[in-house]
């Protein structure tokens, strides 16, 4: 076991390999608040990676229903019992922020290298096939029963928090700096592109051994019956390294960002510093200013210690222990953050889903003041800013206004007012 820092938990922690880091990293961020729960991103990915025979159980991309759903069935309940059981009442955080190297504090409890039993590097369990039969299990069910109804009060349900609830959740592989998978496979078959951070599975290396499924917390590597190998989601490599027709031939994202109908997603590419072995500052680049600067996005499950790139503004209806025990300590600031942006979130929220190239820094040109509100109490002004997202070559790629402009059919219109 080597040791390694990982930024979420604040802490060095044991890996089985050394720190080794790419040159960009590929990363996105999920808006729960927006989720519609369309699954258009769902078949996007399905149509276009996972049609085959030997397939027909993979989604790479999925959107299950919190807290009863999950593909496969119970994968983050059961890899929680094994972590508490491997270290019982230790997942806890000293949460004081400790600058940029630890903004979440640290966690004190062991990750699943560390919890790891004897000669296994990674603790896990293996999937039963039954745990895959139902990718859509529990959609849209809600908590339980309070009382004789679903938890709505004489005052009817309020925020912060309903006492009926649930949420969609959106995953994907979620492309780890320390994969689990990776450290897992005897073959030695997994690996992270030095290019761009996805992780990938080299077929002709793999032999089925299903040592990554068992060790991927979030269980996104899936066996296939039919060649009896490995197969994941591979960030949509070919669009990321700019070989999309469609779009000139520019880094481009994900199929699954493409489609998103809520335009809850952005995805993109975060430069990472081969010193310091961190994403390197940048802060006009949407991502690592939601992440770093903001703190209004948070990684899923980070006490497993794979330090995930896939990061989520958490749902604000929801009780925060059930939050806090999925994205860390973070999520009162991240959630107090998004109900009361700054002038900058507000405007880098604009961004979300309005071009299917990826976004590499903005730039914000000042507008005049829109509205003064009173929201929850605090009085706030809006201003009409203009945002300008810019490429990797920094070419100009769109113009978006915070105030978005209203269109009206002509009566000429058949289905117009």
């Amino acid at each position: 076991m080597s040791k390694v820092y990982n930024w979420q938990l604040g802490r060095d922690m044991h890996y089985p390999y050394e720190e080794a880091h790419p040159e960009w990293q590929f990363a996105a961020v999920f808006n729960i608040n927006r989720c519609i729960a369309c699954q258009t991103c769902t078949m996007a990915c399905k149509s276009t990676w996972t049609f085959s025979r030997g397939q027909e159980h993979m989604w790479w991309n999925n959107v299950e229903t919190k807290p009863y759903g999950g593909y496969p069935q119970g994968w983050d309940v059961k890899t929680l019992k094994l972590l508490e059981e491997a270290n019982p009442g230790k997942q806890i955080w000293e949460a004081h922020e400790k600058g940029e190297k630890a903004p979440y504090g640290e966690y004190e409890g062991k990750t699943i290298f560390e919890a790891a039993p004897g000669r296994n590097s990674v603790l896990g369990y293996l999937p039963k096939d039954q745990d895959w039969r139902f990718p859509n299990i529990h959609e849209d069910t809600s908590t339980k029963y309070v009382g004789d109804s679903l938890g709505i009060s004489k005052t009817g349900v309020s925020l912060p928090e309903h006492k009926a609830w649930f949420f969609y959740l959106q995953r994907i592989c979620n492309h780890c700096t320390y994969p689990a998978c990776l450290a897992a496979c005897p073959r030695k078959a997994i690996y992270k592109r030095k290019e761009d951070g996805i992780v990938l599975v080299d077929q002709s290396r793999c032999r089925g051994y299903r040592k990554c499924m068992e060790a991927c917390p979030y269980k996104k590597t899936m066996h296939n019956i039919e060649t009896r190998i490995t197969e994941k989601c591979i960030g949509c490599y070919p669009r990321v390294q700019g070989q999309e027709p469609l779009t000139g031939g520019v880094p481009t994202e994900t199929r699954c960002m493409a489609s998103c109908v809520g335009q809850i997603r952005l995805q993109g590419l975060v430069p990472v510093d081969p010193k310091t072995k961190d994403w390197k500052s940048d802060p006009k680049n949407p991502l690592y200013y939601l992440v770093r600067i903001a703190k209004v996005a948070l990684p899923l499950y980070p006490q497993f210690g794979t330090e995930p790139n896939i990061y989520y503004i958490p749902p604000r209806w929801v009780p925060r222990d059930y939050l806090h025990q999925m994205f860390g300590p973070g999520v009162d600031q991240a959630i107090e953050t998004y109900q009361n942006p700054s002038r900058e979130l507000l405007a880098v929220l604009q961004l979300f889903r309005k071009d299917r190239r990826i976004i590499f820094h903005y730039d914000i040109e000042q507008g005049e003041k829109a509205h003064e509100i009173l929201l929850r109490g605090k009085k706030r002004t809006i201003y009409d800013d203009t945002i300008t997202a810019y490429g990797k070559e920094n070419q100009e790629l769109f113009k978006v206004k915070v105030e978005e402009p209203f269109y009206i059919r002509g009566k000429e219109r058949t289905n117009a007012v």
